[in-house]
């Protein structure tokens, strides 16, 4: 008989040991992989979480929290949309705060002329007639403050704008038949350049109306009131000129403030100091701004800077 005897527990035990050392390392990958995984899992999800804190501090007193916007991808994206969303809301909370406050503001004193002179009428016809003239005065001039300060609140809504191509030359000569009948005054036209815009041509037309009147109540009989319009590259430049009193400097930027006049001028009217707000808004819906040229005692220049239309700026 011939026996042959073999002894695996060296070779075992040594396969035993690489067997441990590649489940240690296969722990150790496991480990750091799941690590990193939860390194770049907040790195991802903290734009959300910054999105969540942001919402929490959002109130209705406070919305001045925004995002931070970094690099260019989907949740760069995704931070910018969400700014631009509390933009617009805040924007629209504050035109209500506007309106409310201004209304309020401004009712204020009408409401008590006419409640003081209605708890003094007396049974005299004459006293009686006189009373309701002046209540329907107060009445009729409310009713234009807030016909007013409905067209600002309206001016960022998207209907506000009805935008048609509209050519220029047609629309300045319809506008000066209408502004010239406003007062005697040296009325002039300085001419219209031919081009296209894309715009409202009421909304502009009642903007050139309030300029004019504006003009009308800062001048003589007499004096040079003007509308024009020219190009300038992509621009076209409207313009209601005059030779009256002209704006002190210290002026030239509160008058376009809702209910600010000019504080070295006397009061000419009635109006509410809204006119140059409301040109002002419809002008800047356009995609346009308001430029003004001003002396003292020379006259001043209000230039409606609109841009051009598209197949126009391609001309």
């Amino acid at each position: 008989m011939f026996v042959v005897a073999e002894f695996p527990a060296e070779r075992l035990a040594r396969v035993d040991t690489l067997v441990g050392r590649i489940a240690l390392v296969l722990l150790a990958v496991l480990a750091l992989a799941s690590a990193l995984a939860y390194v770049i899992a907040g790195r991802v999800l903290a734009p959300l979480h910054r999105a969540i804190e942001t919402a929490r501090s959002i109130n209705e007193n406070d919305l001045s929290a925004r995002m931070p916007v970094s690099g260019a991808d989907e949740t760069a994206e995704l931070a910018r949309t969400f700014n631009e969303m509390l933009d617009r809301v805040e924007g629209a909370l504050d035109s209500q705060r506007d309106f409310v406050s201004d209304a309020g503001h401004e009712l204020r004193t009408p409401i008590t002329i006419v409640r003081g002179h209605l708890e003094v009428m007396t049974d005299d016809p004459a006293d009686r007639e006189e009373t309701i003239a002046l209540v329907l005065d107060e009445l009729d001039r409310m009713g234009r403050l807030v016909n007013d300060l409905l067209l600002l609140s309206r001016s960022e809504r998207p209907d506000f704008l009805d935008r048609r191509p509209v050519p220029v030359q047609d629309l300045l000569p319809e506008v000066f038949s209408k502004v010239s009948a406003l007062a005697d005054r040296a009325w002039t036209y300085d001419g219209a350049v031919p081009v296209e815009i894309d715009a409202d041509p009421q909304r502009l037309t009642q903007a050139l109306t309030q300029l004019a009147q504006n003009a009308v109540q800062h001048t003589a009989p007499g004096d040079v009131i003007a509308l024009g319009s020219s190009r300038d590259g992509d621009r076209v430049h409207i313009w209601v000129r005059d030779e009256g009193e002209g704006i002190a400097e210290v002026d030239r930027e509160r008058i376009f403030e809702r209910f600010a006049r000019a504080t070295a001028q006397a009061r000419r009217s009635d109006g509410h100091g809204l006119g140059l707000a409301i040109v002002t808004a419809v002008v800047e819906a356009h995609g346009g701004q308001v430029r003004l040229d001003s002396e003292v005692g020379r006259g001043s220049t209000f230039r409606l800077v609109l841009p051009v239309g598209r197949t126009a700026a391609r001309a």
